[in-house]
């Protein structure tokens, strides 16, 4: 991954530990951009009228890249607008599961809507405690992240699978925002019945752009009112008879952002999301290793098994001043210091870390 790091200028000036804030762009897309740009400033319209084949083309990218059918997949601008959207179809009573100290955007939309909220405690036995909540509570829905933003603490398919199949009729909502990109999903295969992102962080695909599926069987549960021209596809006799995913497409959509998306997993497809996979995980192992053996990792991370690119180490504001000095940059979440590492990241990045801790 050492070569990739000429595409991504930033890490030539500092040791970019932030992707779980905001995904570094690469040369490459930021030209890619220069050009779309300049065809719409050229010709206006006449530029405009192939947008539908640029969104067909980006849609059977992502179609590809996370095998996912087209019938049940929605280019959006971020997670919180899809999810807002999809919620507006639900039944208000039913029972809900959330994770505390989960992300806001997840928590606050259903807390929001008056459900029936129960929740389960986010720490070292998170998929025990999951289960005892479901045992207990017996929810419709669990909706979740699957890692975790303040602690990286990244939720075991394996359970989610399991509790699947011990209760089929659980709708499982989840946020990819922070794990898509970072190895190998497929959405045919995973027992998560809706999945969405924002993909600014781990896609690298820059902001205003995203991605929200909805498994097939679900759809008819759900009756979103949310409704446009383009749901429609500019057609008044579509009106009445919309594609159920076409109720999180209302307007008109950006072929530079949603083109943003196409080029970012194009240029991940390159690299192949099995290197990519197995590069993060011996350099996270590294990581928490190291991490561990200086006292410095939260203590229900460094006793999990498994866990994701990101990591929360004890940290002050003194820290983090310093860390900002030697041009790290991290982000201060929670009681502590947050860092997270991509393929832009190396031995090296985790090493100058180490010499300033």
């Amino acid at each position: 991954m050492e070569d990739l790091r000429k595409l991504f200028p930033a890490t030539q000036t500092h040791t970019y530990l932030n992707t779980a804030s905001a995904g570094l762009l690469s040369t490459a897309l930021v030209q890619w951009r220069s050009n779309h740009d300049k065809k719409l400033l050229e010709q206006g319209s006449i530029f405009r009228d192939t947008h539908r084949a640029i969104l067909a083309e980006v849609r059977n990218r992502v179609c590809g890249f996370f095998e996912v059918s087209q019938q049940e997949i929605a280019l959006v601008p971020n997670f919180s607008f899809a999810l807002n959207t999809l919620l507006e179809g639900v039944s208000k009573d039913k029972k809900v599961l959330l994770l505390d100290r989960d992300y806001p955007s997840i928590n606050w939309a259903f807390e929001q809507r008056g459900f029936d909220v129960c929740y389960a405690t986010i720490d070292e036995n998170l998929e025990q405690n999951i289960e005892q909540a479901v045992a207990r509570h017996r929810p419709d829905i669990f909706a979740f992240s699957i890692v975790q933003y303040l602690t990286g603490i990244k939720i075991d398919f394996n359970f989610l699978r399991q509790l699947k199949a011990y209760h089929p009729e659980l709708m499982l909502i989840a946020d990819g925002t922070q794990y898509l990109g970072t190895e190998h999903f497929s959405f045919t295969e995973s027992p998560i019945d809706v999945l969405g992102a924002s993909a600014y962080k781990w896609l690298l695909s820059g902001y205003g752009n995203g991605l929200f599926m909805v498994k097939s069987e679900q759809q008819e549960q759900l009756n979103p009112n949310t409704i446009g021209f383009n749901s429609a596809d500019a057609n008044f006799g579509n009106r009445h008879n919309l594609p159920f995913m076409k109720h999180f497409e209302p307007g008109h959509q950006d072929t530079l952002n949603y083109g943003s998306l196409g080029e970012s997993l194009r240029f991940l497809e390159t690299i192949g999301i099995a290197a990519i996979e197995d590069s993060l995980q011996q350099l996270t192992s590294k990581a928490k290793e190291a991490f561990a053996e200086r006292g410095i990792l939260e203590e229900i991370s460094a006793k999990r098994k498994t866990h994701s690119t990101i990591f929360s180490i004890k940290g002050d504001e003194t820290l983090f001043q310093k860390l900002r000095e030697q041009k790290i940059i991290a982000s201060q979440r929670g009681d502590g210091i947050r860092v997270g590492f991509h393929i832009y990241n190396t031995q090296d990045d985790l090493q100058q870390l180490l010499s300033v801790l």
